[in-house]
């Protein structure tokens, strides 16, 4: 563990569709709700995390485009949610060409842990940062990693899951070499399970047998209360808390939780 009073975790996976921005918006707010003072930072382009929370595009004037572009702060960023201590710094569609805008920048690997750090400067009771990654591993992705103590992975219960994860796990370890040698792995969680399906059940298996205890004891269920939340504009746990989805990101939380202070 880092002697920073506050923990960064980047949830990513080069996968679309496999409950990063879910996993973020809900572990955010089960973590708030529990007395943590937590800020999301939505580092995908397409600003699916912000949408989620509540904030509308026009709402967006300062993102985080301009904080990897050294144009504003985290601070200037911040916007409050629904949800009491647990705010976002935004994204737009504008993000996308960051990553070709700081190709040729000084320090570019590390412009979003020098913005998390002073954030922390002016915000001396954060305790957790969340990072919602975009889908992929470019300069984006690798960003957030350089940036955090541990990644958490989202990782969906289909057929090339493991293949997925070994790549992701590859990046993981290059990063920890040339960027970030205290980069940990945080836990693997297994998303849109259904544990009336057989291949649910294999992946699940297969993703224990290799994994072993990094692969967290709760599973993130389909349920269709999760999918109709964002469209609200709140998260599971404020649209629906006693659904079973909602539920399970609470166990997470706690899970989370847990292994931050076993480390």
């Amino acid at each position: 563990m880092t002697d920073t009073p506050y923990r960064i975790l980047a949830v990513a996976n080069q996968k679309g569709g496999v409950g990063k921005t879910t996993t973020t918006i809900n572990l955010g707010t089960a973590l708030a709700a529990v007395g943590e003072n937590v800020l999301i930072v939505d580092l995908d382009p397409q600003g699916n995390a912000s949408t989620g929370l509540g904030v509308p595009r026009s709402a967006r004037e300062v993102s985080t485009y301009d904080v990897l572009r050294g144009e504003a702060s985290l601070v200037d960023a911040e916007t409050e949610t629904l949800v009491p201590r647990l705010t976002i710094a935004p994204a737009g569609m504008d993000l996308a060409g960051a990553e070709i805008e700081l190709l040729d920048v000084d320090n570019r690997h590390y412009r979003l842990k020098e913005a998390v750090h002073a954030y922390a400067k002016a915000r001396p009771d954060l305790t957790y940062v969340l990072i919602d990654c975009p889908p992929s591993l470019g300069l984006l992705t690798v960003n957030a990693m350089a940036a955090a103590d541990a990644v958490i992975i989202p990782l969906q219960c289909e057929f090339f899951a493991l293949e997925g994860l070994a790549q992701i796990m590859r990046t993981i370890g290059q990063v920890r070499e040339r960027l970030n040698p205290s980069l940990d792995l945080q836990g693997i969680i297994l998303t849109m399970y259904d544990r009336r399906n057989n291949l649910s059940r294999e992946v699940e298996a297969n993703v224990r047998e290799h994994m072993g205890e990094k692969v967290y004891r709760t599973a993130i269920p389909r349920n269709v209360r999760i999918s109709e939340a964002p469209s609200h504009g709140k998260p599971a746990l404020l649209y629906d808390l006693k659904c079973t989805g909602s539920q399970a990101y609470v166990r997470l939380a706690t899970e989370v939780i847990q292994r931050e202070r076993a480390a």
